[in-house]
């Protein structure tokens, strides 16, 4: 198996997949509470998978996931300049680490 590559189940993802899958942490008051617990909170496309998030996780930061959890947030309709607009519908992945695995976003 390559460096590029990784195999997690039957899910193979090359390393620019796993950029593509991973938008960006999400930090809260609720998904720092979740930290102390071994879980950390990403958005992802609202097409990515389970197995797509944690062949993500396990490539990118180089930990063992035990558990992806997602939920699909609808956007909502808000007023936009006296119009309506709709945001955009959004998907987070609760990733729970393997005991002793650890991710540090503030220290990036």
């Amino acid at each position: 198996m390559s460096i590029r590559a990784r195999k997690v189940g039957n899910v193979t993802i090359s390393k620019a997949a796993a950029y593509d899958t991973i938008l960006r942490p999400i930090i809260t008051e609720k998904a720092t509470m979740a930290s102390e617990n071994g879980q950390v909170t990403f958005a992802v496309p609202v097409t990515a998978t389970k197995p797509e998030i944690k062949a993500a996780v396990e490539m990118l930061f180089d930990v063992e996931v035990k558990a992806v959890n997602t939920i699909l947030l609808k956007g909502k309709t808000k007023m936009w300049k006296g119009r309506p607009g709709r945001r955009s519908d959004m998907k987070k992945a609760m990733v729970t680490l393997v005991e002793g695995h650890t991710i540090d976003l503030m220290g990036v």
